[in-house]
């Protein structure tokens, strides 16, 4: 089997930002035009090649370094179709050569004052620490564990510096009672809703207050996206707190793409002062997919999987990345999304199963139009013994028209629209606002006593006003509330 799989083409390396020792520029010289055109290698300066089948992670165009994103597809890269999908690429080597549970270990972000420089340095240097003899020998010798024991010795602190210390086990919270409404609920084990209210386009926030008044009573909590699409909106913290002010229990998003490790660190500890309990970890949408001028795009600083250690170890750890102590540490229930459809179900399990191990206790999935599909799904989580670790909430959105349907099946990564419910909304003409109304309620029906499903999350998509009644039709809506009337027009 080939390990030399550089992607499409070979992308520009970095270049260190200090100056250079001679010995070091020649050995950077000589990686770069050794590992460049047989690993397309881009000199990051934290190689994780041992980890992800000898394929870079750096070719992902998001910069990824612990798996695929929501969009991740067997065909080509959501955001660069001329390429493949990376980390397509490297699960399917890492399947093919066994070597699949080594993705589960989570690896740090870039240190930043290593990029542009060589890492066979690093290399020699832990050989020298382990012992120059003792890891010839114990290298060529016959027995297995011997040689994985001495390569892991020489290589895991390579990859894993004492900053970070990322491994491949499950972390449970380091605390017993629930910090949020939320938590409370799924810990009760009620079937929970929760809901979006999108943000504003504009500092006016009266018809957001509005919605989150309405879908208030019918909902365990509120999500607010962040800028999703990469299109400037309020910001989700902003509409975070005006929600609490509101008696609502907000879900916050944090999309990585707009973050630093600094600003990630400092935007949760000002969550928390203000009370807001409940966190939802993304990588979020390319910048490649928002309006122009473009903003950058070839790396992201922290994936949504070293989001969720970096959160998980300031709350049970007091500790920040730099391994300063917190006096007074966050509290946060702490979630991610679940894409049963982004690829190929054994894939998308380890990536679930990873998230969980670094921190996320709840997800709320893509949307789900294909319950069976979506079992497939459940299954592999559930090999991997994770669904009692997590709570899962499945993303259900009403289609309003056949146009919307079509754009969300071939235009949103991780979406799959079965044939049949595209029929239907077509064959409904003037009546397809009924008819997504209806197949969201059979979706619901068809998904909610499967195992391993705590919930929904209804995503309305500008379309509030319809979850009062989906979530009163479905049988989920508290037994104080009336029964809402049916609103097809937000009136």
């Amino acid at each position: 089997m080939p390990l030399f799989t550089p992607g499409r083409r070979w992308q520009p390396p970095y270049y260190p930002f200090k100056k250079e020792s001679p010995d070091g520029r020649f050995l950077a010289f000589v990686e770069r035009v050794t590992k460049g055109p047989l690993f397309g290698c881009r000199m990051c300066g934290n190689c994780l090649l041992q980890e992800t089948a000898f394929i870079c992670p750096m070719e992902c165009p998001k910069g990824a370094r612990n798996g695929p994103c929501g969009g991740s597809t067997e065909a080509h890269c959501y955001v660069d179709e001329t390429r493949p999908c990376i980390w397509y690429e490297i699960y399917e080597r890492a399947f093919k050569m066994g070597r699949e549970e080594m993705l589960l270990e989570v690896l740090p972000p870039l240190d930043w004052g290593k990029v542009g420089t060589e890492t066979w340095g690093d290399v020699a240097r832990q050989v020298k620490e382990v012992g120059t003899k003792r890891v010839f020998i114990d290298l060529v010798a016959r027995d297995k564990e011997t040689r994985a024991e001495t390569w892991d010795a020489v290589f895991r602190p390579v990859r894993q510096p004492d900053w970070w210390e990322g491994d491949a086990a499950y972390h449970p919270p380091a605390y017993d009672e629930p910090v949020s409404e939320l938590e409370r609920r799924l810990c009760a084990g009620e079937f929970v809703v929760t809901a979006e209210v999108a943000p504003p386009m504009s500092a006016a926030t009266g018809k957001m207050g509005r919605n989150v008044d309405m879908v208030r009573p019918y909902v365990a909590a509120v999500n607010f996206t962040d800028c999703p699409s990469a299109t400037p909106r309020m910001s989700s913290i902003a509409c975070s707190k005006l929600a609490l002010e509101r008696d609502a229990e907000p879900v916050l998003q944090i999309a990585a793409r707009d973050r630093t490790r600094t600003g990630l660190q400092a935007e949760v500890l000002g969550a928390s002062a203000m009370g807001i309990r409940n966190i939802l970890c993304l990588s979020g949408d390319s910048a490649n997919l928002g309006p122009s001028p473009k903003g950058r795009m070839d790396v992201i600083d922290i994936d949504s999987i070293q989001m969720l250690w970096i959160l998980r170890r300031m709350r049970d750890e007091g500790k920040y990345l730099d391994g300063r102590s917190i006096k007074f540490r966050p509290q946060y229930f702490l979630g991610a999304a679940g894409a049963p459809f982004a690829s190929r179900p054994e894939f998308q399990a380890i990536r679930e199963h990873k998230k969980v191990n670094a921190g996320a206790q709840f997800f709320q999935t893509n949307l789900v139009y294909d319950p069976d599909g979506m079992e497939v799904w459940l299954n592999e989580l559930a090999k991997r013994n994770i669904l009692d670790k997590v709570y899962i909430l499945i993303g259900i959105t009403p289609l309003k028209n056949l146009r919307v349907a079509q754009y969300m099946h071939h235009e949103v990564p991780g979406v799959v629209i079965p044939k049949r419910i595209l029929n239907r909304m077509e064959a409904a003409g003037d009546g397809a606002e009924e008819e997504g109304v209806q197949i969201a309620l059979e979706l619901i029906e068809a998904i909610k006593d499967k195992q391993g499903v705590n919930g929904i999350h209804l995503m309305a998509v500008g379309w509030e006003a319809i979850v009062p009644r989906i979530v009163t039709e479905a049988g989920l809506a508290p037994q104080e509330l009336a029964v809402a009337e049916p609103c097809l027009n937000g009136h």
